[in-house]
């Protein structure tokens, strides 16, 4: 996945020094609901307890987005994105996006 790329929430990186940025980059999917899932998820609405089902499944999709996310900023020249957030909205009844999203830099260590 990401090898020597740095990823953070921050905005800077403790012992490095941003020295050009790239750009904004982003990765997405869109996944859609399993009528399965659903099922299984309304027995555990009504008995409560996590629905495990979507807990992998956003698992999953939280990973790919940072996925293309990483492989964009590379693309660009980067070795660090800062700042990354992840975004979710529904696409229609039954899909929904999750967007990963954050600026391209390129750093460098202090001296």
């Amino acid at each position: 996945m990401n090898g020597s790329m740095l990823i953070t929430t921050t905005h800077e990186i403790a012992g490095k020094r941003i020295v050009r940025t790239v750009g904004l980059v982003r990765g997405n999917t869109i996944r859609a609901r399993h009528v399965g899932r659903d099922f299984m998820a309304g027995l555990k609405n009504m008995i409560g307890g996590e629905i495990s089902e979507y807990t992998k499944m956003i698992a999953e999709c939280r990973e790919e987005a940072l996925d293309r996310m990483i492989a964009q900023a590379a693309e660009n020249g980067a070795n660090a994105v800062v700042g990354v957030r992840f975004a979710t909205s529904e696409m229609m009844e039954h899909a929904a996006e999750l967007l990963a999203y954050g600026t391209a830099v390129v750093v460098e260590d202090r001296d």
